[in-house]
């Protein structure tokens, strides 16, 4: 038997200098969000709300019209969830309408969809199943076709994307069964052997590996003469020699989803399968999620209305002490959070879709709130559903269905949209890359003061740089349009808390320069107070996109008025929330739970566990992953 595989030693700084060089480092474009974070509303940015252009609208809804009747017709939900499997000529269908070419360009057989249709096809889709939404999402959001759009080379995308088209399938293999977040210690490699590399190691939770044609495959090619070396993205034929899903895991939602463990082993990949060059592949994998994102907050938004409808008819319905329950304040409250966090979800991800269409921003911070908040405020939404439903809510649809009743399923619900907060990034890690980007501007200007390895000449110009930056950048936080009475009185009833947005942005970057003076090299421990900065910046970007989008419907649609009140009623509840997470940036209990958790550790506690059995079951926490060959069965499933 193998010894278990020694993953590479990395030091913590050794792993922040790797994912800090994959970071994309300029701003060539403006940002909305990144200017928000530093205390400047530029409302100019994203009001007037952006539209897509008239060729775009018709091609998407027809598509949307074609993909509604085969959601109604040939997608049967309840089937996959007591199954466990999308059945295949599910898949099938979806190949024959064309869904597996949303992204893709027309010139390779796909249909050109914009970012705004693409992600409301996936609220969609993903409302009649989560587990095909997220099948679709893994296979063009971060499979193969969006690396080949972004870095791939002319012969690549003739060789892949009519593939990815229409017949194959893509999955994304990056995690590894000790690598999660901190890919410094990523352990597959990729060996240079002539004209092609030979992979060896092992991947977790490849979503849509247990069915895929095509992987994009993230291994460290070693250093050596002609090879700088690096993480580095390949295409990988997902039947070549070599490769053995080992496994199909199992989850407590997304019962459908074709996610699994796949073993490398000698595998031989051409090196014109390489996208981009050596050393690449993280800067890859983390460009592609900048929009790839989207498809996230998309399914979350599409959630939250299905949400919205169930909770009005169902309170509605059932009556309690003489009167609906909807009537009833206690849950009346519910029914208000529900509707009004639905119209702001819906406007995040269409008002950042149509900008990531226009390309005249920079949306990574956009896409990455797009992300947190959705999968955040989704969650709570569907828990408040099922408290409406009381019983009913905890009960699966099947019951329901067998004894009579409608067949909600509002439990499922929950299940499926609990990976949402660690998918694609959990909320912690994105607490901290976003935090990253928001003192990107303070970094770039003073970072050389707090870093120990610098000269004192280096820490002398970053004073020089520093004093400049703050000299112009405070004066501005001071004052602005959001102390002024008739500040955007075009938005009417919604002219105060846009005003509200300005004041409170200059008071977080305000907040932000106290702690980073505060703490200096310390601030990025401060990871609890990081992520409550984070969780501001994503209230007021609602906010702001709720009023946008309110403002748009006014004048396009026959819904202004009600859309007003939505959005009203949504920065009343984002307010209190903001208000709340500003107490807690300077009261909280911080440095006490720090002070507990040493002490949980250190096994102080371990008294408090007694008195109970523990059900797990026996085994190492991390499975071994020793690279060799596989010992077990093949369950890659091909598809027709």
């Amino acid at each position: 038997m193998s010894a278990p595989v020694r993953q590479p030693k990395v030091t913590e700084r050794e792993a922040r200098q790797v994912a800090e060089a994959a970071r994309e480092r300029d701003w060539h474009r403006p940002s909305f969000a990144k200017e928000l974070f530093l205390g400047r509303f530029r409302l100019d940015l994203v009001h007037p709300h952006p539209l897509p252009a008239a060729e775009d609208v018709r091609r998407g809804e027809a598509f949307l019209a074609v993909l509604r009747d085969f959601c109604e017709t040939r997608i049967d939900g309840a089937r996959i969830e007591r199954e466990a499997r999308i059945p295949d000529e599910t898949i099938t269908g979806l190949k024959e309408i064309g869904a597996l070419g949303m992204k893709i360009d027309p010139k390779y057989g796909g249909l050109g969809l914009t970012q705004l249709y693409y992600n409301r096809a996936l609220a969609l889709v993903g409302s009649a199943s989560p587990a095909v939404g997220a099948l679709l999402s893994a296979h063009q959001s971060i499979g193969v076709p969006q690396p080949l759009k972004l870095f791939g080379t002319r012969e690549q995308k003739d060789a892949f994307l009519p593939r990815l088209a229409r017949t194959d399938l893509s999955a994304f293999l990056l995690t590894e069964p000790d690598v999660g977040s901190d890919p410094a210690r990523l352990a597959t490699t990729a060996v240079p052997d002539g004209d092609e590399y030979v992979l060896d190691g092992v991947k977790l939770w490849t979503t849509n590996g247990v069915v895929a044609d095509l992987l994009v495959v993230m291994a460290r090619v070693p250093a050596s003469e002609g090879h700088p070396g690096g993480i580095t993205a390949f295409v990988v034929e997902a039947d070549a020699p070599g490769i053995t899903v080992e496994h199909r895991n199992a989850f407590m939602g997304l019962r459908g989803l074709e996610n699994g463990v796949t073993r490398f082993h000698g595998v031989r990949v051409p090196a014109g399968n390489r996208i981009g060059p050596e050393g690449a592949g993280l800067k890859i994998a983390l460009t592609t999620l900048n929009t790839g994102r989207l498809s996230l907050p998309a399914a979350c938004a599409g959630a939250a209305k299905w949400c919205l409808k169930i909770a009005r008819e169902w309170s509605g319905e059932r009556e309690q002490w003489g009167r609906p329950i909807g009537r009833h304040e206690a849950v009346s409250a519910k029914i208000s959070f529900i509707a009004a966090t639905a119209f702001a979800l819906e406007a995040v991800v269409d008002l950042a879709s149509q900008m990531a269409d226009e390309d005249r921003n920079d949306i990574r911070i956009e896409a990455a709130l797009a992300k947190l908040y959705g999968s955040e405020k989704a969650w709570l939404i569907a828990d408040e559903l099922v408290q409406i439903r009381g019983g009913r809510g905890y009960e699966t649809a099947d019951s329901l269905a067998a004894r009579g009743e409608r067949a909600v399923p509002a439990e499922q619900l929950l299940r499926d949209l609990r990976i949402n907060r660690i998918f694609e990034g959990s909320t912690e890690i994105m607490h901290l890359l976003i935090a990253r980007e928001a003192v990107d501007a303070h970094l770039s200007v003073a970072g050389d003061l707090i870093d120990p390895d610098k000269s004192l000449a280096d820490k002398a110009r970053a004073g020089a740089r520093a004093g400049g930056f703050y000299a112009r950048w405070l004066p501005g936080l001071v004052t602005g349009a959001g102390q002024l009475p008739g500040s955007y009185g075009e938005f009417g009833a919604l002219a105060g808390h846009l005003r509200y947005v300005e004041r409170t942005s200059r008071k977080l970057a305000r907040s932000t320069f106290y702690a980073m003076s505060r703490w200096q090299g310390r601030m990025e421990l401060k990871q609890a107070f990081l992520g409550r900065i984070v969780d501001i910046g994503a209230e007021l970007f609602a906010m702001s996109a709720a009023c946008v989008r309110a403002e748009l419907l006014r004048t396009t649609t026959d819904h202004g008025r009600e859309a007003y009140q939505l959005a009203d009623a949504f920065c009343r509840q984002a307010r209190l929330r903001t208000e709340e997470l500003f107490t807690r940036l300077w009261s909280n209990t911080d440095d006490l739970d720090r002070r507990i958790v040493d002490a949980v550790l250190g096994g102080a506690y371990t008294w408090l566990e007694e008195g109970v059995i523990d059900p797990s079951g026996s085994g190492p926490w991390i499975a071994d992953a020793s690279p060799g060959p596989s010992g077990k069965e093949n369950v890659h499933r091909r598809l027709p």
